[in-house]
């Protein structure tokens, strides 16, 4: 299926429209690997993601490009979120060699009972169109660090830079099936066939909150593990004790990152009665003043 520029509607891209059949294929990689993958030592799982990590910075510019193209970001908001995405790796690099465990004495006192986490098994991770990078790579780094292996299906809007990552996954050493990327102009009919796949053990999905609840009926049934980051923000209260100057400047943050596309922008003001007016004069002024055009250009 096309891949198009959203500022230009140019085709920049045909990518792999994968079926249900593809989907399995995917699991069956990721079951393949995930009792290696388990068992790989965490600092060997660590120097990995430390690689890819390396790698993402590497590639800052090209896959800064690659998210303007196919998402319409600005040139400076993509090379931000190159480098969020790194830091993911960066930090989940260190986490994988300090795994979580306890342990306390017995109701007894003549023993201990210790506490250990294993990798839970194959994860599908879930991205949304609007950070495609950084999503990817806050799930993916998470899963691998833990030593879990996983399947990505990003958004049919913006697959390119997932398909990328999974290019310098494999560069960085992460075996075969360890990470595998789906793109699909077809989610529903992929996800419900993993889904319904016993051998996968774990749903992370970020995006709108009617999917999500139609993604946790599908995980009930086989009580699968989930992790939910639904659509939901909150209104952006300006009281009128507020430095007005500094309010307005978090209003256009907090309103116009990411063109206004973004899931934690506040979609309505509540401003005191005594400074609306000039609240409004003000970020009305702010908002006149923005340039639209190419996102590719540096201003």
């Amino acid at each position: 299926f096309e891949v198009r520029n959203p500022a230009t509607e140019e085709v920049i891209a045909t990518v792999a429209d994968c079926g249900p059949q593809d989907a399995v294929s995917a699991l069956d990689a990721a079951a393949a690997a995930a009792d290696q993958w388990a068992r790989t030592s965490p600092r060997d799982r660590a120097t990995v993601l430390h690689r890819l990590a390396d790698s993402l910075l590497e590639h800052r510019e090209r896959l800064a490009r690659i998210i303007t193209l196919e998402i319409g970001k600005t040139i400076t908001e993509a090379r931000g979120e190159v480098d969020y995405a790194a830091a993911y790796f960066r930090w989940y690099a260190e986490e994988a060699v300090r795994p979580p465990g306890r342990s306390t004495p017995s109701p007894d006192g003549r023993s201990h009972i210790v506490t250990v986490a294993e990798p839970v098994g194959p994860c599908l991770l879930i991205t949304p169109w609007n950070v495609p990078l950084a999503m990817a790579a806050r799930k993916a780094a998470a899963a691998l660090a833990a030593g879990c292996t996983a399947v990505l299906k990003p958004a049919a809007l913006t697959p390119l830079s997932s398909l990328m990552l999974g290019e310098l996954a494999r560069e960085a050493g992460a075996p075969p099936g360890v990470l595998t990327v789906i793109s699909s102009s077809d989610a529903a009919a992929v996800t419900t066939a993993l889904l319904a796949d016993p051998r996968l053990r774990k749903l992370s999905f970020t995006g709108s909150t009617p999917v999500g609840r139609l993604l946790l009926q599908q995980s009930g049934a086989r009580v699968l593990r989930t992790s939910m980051e639904l659509g939901g923000n909150a209104p952006f209260l300006v009281f009128d004790d507020a430095d007005l100057d500094l309010a307005v400047r978090e209003a256009m943050i907090a309103k116009m990152r990411l063109g206004g596309q973004s899931c934690v922008g506040a979609n309505r003001f509540l401003v005191q009665e005594s400074i609306a007016d000039a609240f409004a004069a003000a970020l009305g002024e702010r908002i006149a003043a923005i340039r639209v055009g190419a996102p590719n250009r540096e201003d």
